[in-house]
């Protein structure tokens, strides 16, 4: 049974203070069963059976290295089923299971190579430059105020993966509207119609069909950049369809978007909160970056949890579990676990050793992207302490509602010294 107090299949649970979910995660812990929750409700949609909800590190570890128990192939992102539908937009790499998932992703691993991400460095380097100068520049031109989000840690990312797979400019605006849409849940500022479901699958078919039309460009004229090197990719002498190019996009937009972004928010908002870990980090960048990104992710936790489905009866933390069960891994009480972390409610930026799963767990669908997503944190602070040493905090986050994103929506911030700053 749930806990009486706790209910993760209740939509305003994940609107409550963090606080409040995070001693909800540990009163969880501390209980031997895994609790079944009702699934939430969500317009278009059936009820589901329930879920059980996996808030042990160590839990997480076991289900995310034994995929032939637990599968991802039934749904990773979503508690309720998706429709047959939405497969086809959602149905990447992320929610298959082998041997289609090992040999898909070797094809996009070798878009992905060490090689390819380090020469990527400049890029985000110059992209980050450029968002920071650019919202300094605006925020002098007013108040000293600015949206943290908006100007700042949501522009980088997805321009650096729309740089990466070759998006041209003239649809960089298409591809963050669809973006927000399909992240959104049912937050009512970017999801207005009566329709989400309808609003969350036509902006999944806007960003396949923008990537297929790409992809076949590149079929026929490949460049440098990640569409070519998917489109012309092979394992076994088989190659990627421009769907599940259009798919692993998706993913990108989404996965890959999203970390980061909050990641980079969550950064600066624990910083305000612990404003001596802002001048630790700052007085030495180059020390303690190596454990600061980490720390970040592991604080953050961008995403709430994925699924899994039991394959066949077996046991997890001692308790049985059915075939067909769904499981919830629920990172943001796994990376904050002190059965692995001390005092895991401090942002510790020199927290050391940091087994986090904010990439996921170690098992077959560890982030891909783990490692760029590492490098464009590390250079955005970077770059953040050397062009706007002045910001600060004026407000509170304004978070995202859904269940699957631990998303900060906007963040006002202001330059010290001017007036928005000073008035807050």
């Amino acid at each position: 049974m749930a806990h009486p107090t706790v209910d993760l299949g209740d939509r305003e649970f994940w609107a409550a203070p963090w606080a409040q979910r995070y001693e909800a995660f540990a009163t969880l812990r501390a209980h031997d069963e895994l609790p079944i929750f009702a699934e939430p409700s969500f317009p278009g949609f059936p009820p589901g059976p329930g879920f059980r909800a996996l808030t042990r590190h160590a839990d997480v570890e076991h289900v995310s290295r034994h995929p032939e128990l637990f599968c991802s192939g039934q749904g990773a992102v979503a508690i309720l089923d998706l429709p047959p539908e939405a497969g086809e937009f959602f149905g990447s790499l992320i929610s298959m299971d082998a041997p289609r998932h090992t040999k898909i992703r070797r094809i996009a691993a070798q878009a992905f190579t060490p090689r390819r991400t380090e020469a990527l460095l400049d890029d985000v380097t110059r992209v980050s430059r450029s968002v920071i100068a650019a919202a300094r520049e605006k925020a002098l031109a007013g108040d000293g105020s600015f949206d943290f989000v908006a100007d700042v840690s949501a522009r980088m990312p997805l321009l650096i993966i729309c740089e990466m797979m070759g998006i041209p400019e003239s649809r960089r605006d298409e591809v963050f509207a669809h973006s927000n849409v399909i992240l959104a849940g049912d937050d009512p500022e970017y999801v207005t119609s009566d329709n989400p479901l309808g609003d969350y699958l036509t902006a999944g078919a806007g960003l396949s069909a923008l990537m297929t039309e790409l992809a076949a460009q590149r079929e026929a004229s490949p460049g440098d950049d990640v569409t070519s090197a998917l489109v012309h990719g092979t394992v076994d002498g088989e190659r990627l369809t421009h769907q599940e190019i259009a798919s692993f996009f998706i993913l990108l937009c989404v996965a890959g978007n999203e970390t980061t972004r909050n990641a980079i928010t969550h950064g600066v908002w624990g910083m305000h909160l612990q404003p001596e870990q802002w001048e630790l980090w700052s007085g030495d960048v180059e020390g303690v970056t190596p454990t600061a990104v980490d720390e970040v992710v592991r604080w953050a936790s961008p995403i709430n949890w994925m699924r899994r489905t039991v394959v066949s009866d077996t046991v997890v933390g001692g308790v049985p579990v059915s075939e067909g069960d769904k499981l919830l891994l629920v990172y943001g009480s796994s990376n904050r676990d002190t059965a692995v972390f001390t005092d895991p409610e401090h942002l510790d930026l020199r927290r050391s050793p940091n087994p986090h799963q904010g990439f996921g767990a170690h098992g077959p669908h560890f982030c891909l992207g783990a490692h760029l997503a590492r490098r464009e944190i590390a250079v955005m602070f970077r770059e953040l302490f050397a062009g706007m040493p002045d910001l600060r905090v004026v407000g509170e986050p304004d978070r995202l509602r859904t269940v699957f994103v631990n998303g900060i929506k906007h963040l006002p911030v202001a330059l010290a010294g001017t007036d928005a700053a000073r008035g807050a």
